[in-house]
C-alpha cells in the first residue's frame, strides 16, 4: 500500500490520478490533498478517499471547507504552509504534484527535501529551480518520476538502454490548433478558440501554453534536468496526431519510442505503481485504425515561444525564471481579455529582453526573480 498526497487535487491530473487510486484502493491511499479554490469538487474528493488533511489557497475557502466537512474529521489548512504540509505528512510515500504554474515550487521542493518520492507533472518547478531541486533530491536520495506524457515517455525508453548511450531525445509536440493558422487568423484568436486543444483535455493555462509552443518550450527545459543532457541534446518534433509521446535516439542510431493513446491516466499509472505496470482497463491504442503518423519541425519564426526557453536555458541563471512567470502574467492576462493572443508571445519576449541576468543559488534568488518578471510583465499587460 503506499499513501499518496495530490497538490492540485481538483485539476485535470489530481482527478486523473484519483481516478487511477479508485480503480486500485489495494494499493493506493489518499492521506492528503490540496486545491486551489474549487470547494464543491474537493468536498466531493474528501467524502469519497476520506484524506487525513487537506489545504486550499485562501484562508476563507477553508473556513467554508471546514463548516462542510465539520462531519469527516479532516484537517482543513490553508496557503503555502498548508501546501507544504500536506506535501510532508510523515506517513506519505508519493507525493503527486500536479498544480498549475510557480504555485507548485515551495510544495514540490519540500516534499523533496522531506524525503519524499515525487510524481512530478508540475513543470514549472524544474523550469524555475530545475538544478536547485536535483541538487536536493540527489542529496536526499528521491526519485522525481515524472508525469507528463512526453518525459514519462523518455523515461520509459531509458528504462530499456543505457544512460552513457544516449545521443539525443525528441520531444513531440502536437503544434496545438492553431499549427496552420496564418499570422492574421492568430490575431483574432480568441480565448475559446485557444481552450480547443485537439487532442488533450487539460486545464486552461496548459492548454493555451499548448497554442503557443510555450508549454513545449517548458518541457524542454524540464527534460535538461530530468535526464541530465545538455539544451544541445533536445529536439523537438511537431508530431499532430499525439501517439508517440517522445523518443530517444542512442548513440548507434536506434531510435526508440514510447507509444499509446492521448490520455494522461497512463502515465500517472506509472508514476504511481513504478516499477510496477497496472492492469488498466480502457481504450488500446489500434495502429491500423490511427493511420498515418506524421512529423515536422517546428516553426520558431511562428512561435517563437519554443525558441525563447532554449535562450533562457541558455543564458541561464534567472532567466529561465523570468521567462516563466512572464508568462504566466501573460497567459492569465490574455484568459482574462486583458491581451490579444500573440500579445503573449511580445509580453515575454520584452520581459526577457529587459532583465539583467543574476545568479541562482538559492531559493530565495528564484524568488526574486519570479516577484521582478511578474511586476514586469503585469506593467507591459497594463501598457497593452
Amino acid at each position: 500500500m503506499k499513501n499518496i498526497s495530490i497538490l492540485g487535487s481538483t485539476g485535470s491530473i489530481g482527478c486523473n490520478t484519483l481516478d487511477i487510486v479508485a480503480l486500485f484502493p489495494e494499493r493506493f491511499r489518499v492521506l492528503g490533498l490540496s486545491a486551489c479554490e474549487n470547494i464543491e469538487r474537493l468536498e466531493a474528493q474528501i467524502r469519497r478517499f476520506r484524506p487525513a488533511m487537506v489545504s486550499l489557497n485562501s484562508v476563507k475557502a477553508a473556513h467554508v471547507l471546514k463548516e462542510r466537512c465539520g462531519d469527516l474529521g479532516v484537517e482543513i489548512l490553508s496557503g503555502v504552509e498548508g501546501l507544504i504540509r500536506v506535501s510532508t505528512l510523515p506517513e506519505v510515500d508519493v507525493v503527486v504534484s500536479a498544480i498549475a504554474g510557480s504555485a507548485g515550487l515551495i510544495p514540490t521542493l519540500s516534499a523533496v527535501m522531506a524525503g519524499k518520492t515525487v510524481a512530478l507533472a508540475n513543470k514549472e518547478t524544474m523550469v524555475m529551480a530545475g538544478e536547485i531541486v536535483t541538487r536536493e533530491a540527489e542529496k536526499k536520495g528521491v526519485r522525481i518520476l515524472p508525469v507528463d506524457s512526453e518525459h514519462s515517455a523518455i523515461f520509459q525508453v531509458m528504462e530499456c538502454g543505457r544512460r552513457e548511450d544516449l545521443h539525443k531525445i525528441i520531444l513531440t509536440a502536437s503544434g496545438g490548433p492553431f499549427l496552420n493558422k496564418s499570422y492574421e487568423d492568430r490575431k483574432r484568436v480568441t480565448v475559446e478558440d485557444a481552450l480547443k486543444h485537439p487532442n488533450w483535455n487539460m486545464g486552461a493555462k496548459v492548454t493555451i501554453d499548448s497554442a503557443t509552443l510555450m508549454n513545449k518550450g517548458l518541457e524542454v527545459i524540464e527534460a535538461k534536468w530530468l535526464f541530465d543532457v545538455s539544451i544541445n541534446q533536445i529536439e523537438v518534433l511537431i508530431h499532430p496526431q499525439s501517439i508517440i509521446h517522445s523518443m530517444v535516439e542512442f548513440r548507434d542510431g536506434s531510435v526508440l519510442s514510447q507509444m499509446g493513446i492521448p490520455d494522461m491516466r497512463i502515465p500517472i499509472a506509472y508514476a504511481l505503481s513504478y516499477p510496477e505496470r497496472l492492469d488498466l482497463v480502457m481504450q488500446r491504442l489500434d495502429l491500423a485504425r490511427t493511420g498515418m503518423l506524421t512529423f515536422e519541425n517546428p516553426d520558431i519564426k511562428k512561435f517563437p515561444c519554443l525558441s525563447y526557453a532554449y535562450d533562457a536555458m541558455k543564458t541561464g541563471g534567472s532567466m529561465p525564471a523570468v521567462m516563466n512567470s512572464s508568462n504566466e502574467v501573460a497567459v492569465a492576462a490574455f484568459l482574462h481579455g486583458r491581451i490579444g493572443f500573440l500579445d503573449i508571445e511580445r509580453i515575454v519576449g520584452d520581459t526577457m529582453s529587459g532583465h539583467t541576468v543574476k545568479g541562482v543559488n538559492n531559493i530565495e534568488d528564484v524568488l526574486m526573480a519570479d516577484s521582478w518578471a511578474r511586476e514586469e510583465a503585469e506593467r507591459l499587460v497594463g501598457k497593452n
